[in-house]
């Protein structure tokens, strides 16, 4: 019988006010992807950390190739072959890629950097994955699925043979998807085993062997990915049928909240389309095709080289985001921890940046204030969270996005813009987040949301925008919705 090449057994771990790990345990073999699914907050992040040597366990036991190990650090995770690829990738930008690769353990010949040697090792890793990408091109260069790929290298470089990739799909395109596919494929060839984490689960039939699920930090079953449907792993990552998953009730949408007309920067070109109260207006289109950048024009955020926005109907010029938050135009990015969330700071500091106004009047405080208004939203979207002085970076990703949707649901904004509002997170927190988007349309908030997930963008807009190559290609009635017609205007077919 084929022996495990990774156990981790009875897996515990606590941190103040969480009992995050409740006795966890997994297997994974050789030449095996083992998808490891759960609702944000289930465990799973907590369990690779422990695994990746960033959290030590508080009790239970690895194994390695059937021998117990004591992995404390992640420099003792690299020397038992273990090697994590984050969501959030940690390459350094500016540098190139085999500075990357190499980053603090570079080849030396008398004290000196070896950059020939360096530059010669690091373009064999990338032809040995049969990639077109020269170890000499600086970082910020490439593209966000060359980077995700990079960071494979860096892991085959460590010679690791357990690797574990954190929702590596969610900022990539279909074309993009499937060369990744490929080259876990490879790595499946080499012998190395793979933990692969997604809240796609649609993803696991093209990719996983098996698939282990979590619930509340335990361990709740695993499966072959082929003798179990989807529906059923949903069922054991909550703990119940999800009987409604999309929620909208499309109500009748009543006189103009936005209007663009032409509008232009140095990304976008020609861009002109609406959005109605009570609407939600969907924007579709390939990763890069210019969706983001309309949403920083309007916003302010780049300049408007020629073209028009009106809010309620009157011409308005916006130069700068905070003009557009004073005209009631909330948004919420795709990047929320680099671009929305304070890490070190708390929920409750998080949630209540945009209404200090609110309780703060002059040099003081009302304390009972901004704590009401914290109150009231991490019951309405229940946020899960130890205290409301919990660091907003100890929470799971699901809830932090709820941090962020409540801090705009505070200021009241008529125009909320939510750029992929459902990135990273489970299906339980995203129906939360449908059924929400539902209520703040049906009481007259106009929504535009991007999203490169098209049976959400399907099943929760009133009419889509599809934009191709920085430009709008094509717009849609929710009578015309499909996947097929939202691809035809993606793709040019």
């Amino acid at each position: 019988m084929e022996h495990n090449l990774l156990e981790m057994n009875n897996i515990h771990k606590r941190f103040p006010g969480v009992y995050a790990l409740r006795g966890v345990s997994l297997s994974l073999k050789a030449g095996e992807v083992l998808a490891l699914v759960g609702e944000n907050g289930a465990g799973k992040s907590t369990l690779i950390n422990v695994l990746g040597g960033i959290h030590p366990k508080d009790d239970g036991e690895i194994r390695i190739d059937g021998k117990p190990v004591e992995i404390n650090s992640v420099a003792d995770a690299r020397a038992n072959g273990v090697s994590i690829i984050h969501q959030e990738l940690v390459l350094v930008p500016h540098l190139t890629v085999a500075e990357n690769i190499f980053l603090n353990r570079e080849p030396k010949r008398g004290g000196l950097v070896d950059y020939k040697t360096m530059f010669q090792d690091a373009q064999r890793f990338i032809d040995g994955l049969g990639l077109k990408i020269d170890a000499s091109e600086q970082v910020f260069r490439l593209t966000i699925a060359e980077q995700q790929v990079i960071e494979i290298v860096k892991a085959i470089s460590f010679q690791s043979r357990i690797i574990v990739m954190d929702e590596p799909t969610s900022s990539l395109s279909e074309n993009e998807i499937d060369a990744l596919f490929e080259h876990i494929a490879a790595l499946k060839a080499k012998g190395i085993g793979i933990i692969y984490i997604s809240h796609r689960l649609s993803e696991l039939p093209r990719v996983a062997d098996r698939v282990t699920v979590l619930r509340d930090g335990q361990s709740v079953g695993s499966a072959n990915v082929a003798d179990i449907s989807n529906d059923e792993i949903v069922r054991m990552m909550v703990g119940r049928e999800m009987t409604r998953y999309y929620t909208r009730t499309y109500n009748q949408a009543t006189e103009e909240a936005l209007r663009v007309e032409h509008l232009t920067t140095a990304r976008v070109k020609d861009v002109s389309f609406s959005v109605r109260k009570g609407e939600i207006l969907g924007f579709a289109g390939l990763v890069g095709a210019g969706r983001t950048e309309v949403m920083k024009g309007i916003l302010g955020f780049d300049p408007v080289l020629s073209g028009s926005v009106y809010v309620g109907g009157k011409r308005v010029t916006i130069k700068h985001p905070s003009q557009a938050y004073a005209l009631k135009i909330g948004y919420i990015p795709e990047n929320r921890r680099e671009e929305s969330l304070f890490g070190f700071r708390s929920v409750q500091y998080n949630l209540t940046l945009r209404v200090l106004r609110s309780f703060i009047r002059g040099v003081r405080v009302n304390s009972a204030k901004e704590q009401q208004i914290t109150s009231e939203y991490v019951e309405k979207l229940s946020i899960k969270t130890a205290s409301y002085a919990t660091k907003i970076q100890n929470l799971s990703g699901g809830n932090q996005q709820k941090v962020v949707i409540s801090r705009w649901l505070a200021a009241k904004p008529d125009i909320l813009i939510m750029d992929e509002p459902t990135r990273g997170i489970d299906v339980g927190a995203k129906a939360e987040i449908y059924e929400l988007m539902n209520a703040l349309a049906a009481e007259g908030m106009a929504i535009i949301m991007i999203s490169s997930e098209l049976p959400e963008v399907i099943n929760i807009s009133d009419r889509v925008i599809v934009m191709r190559e920085n430009r709008i290609s094509g717009m849609l009635e929710k009578s015309q919705l499909s996947q097929e017609a939202i691809m035809q205007y993606a793709v040019n077919l």
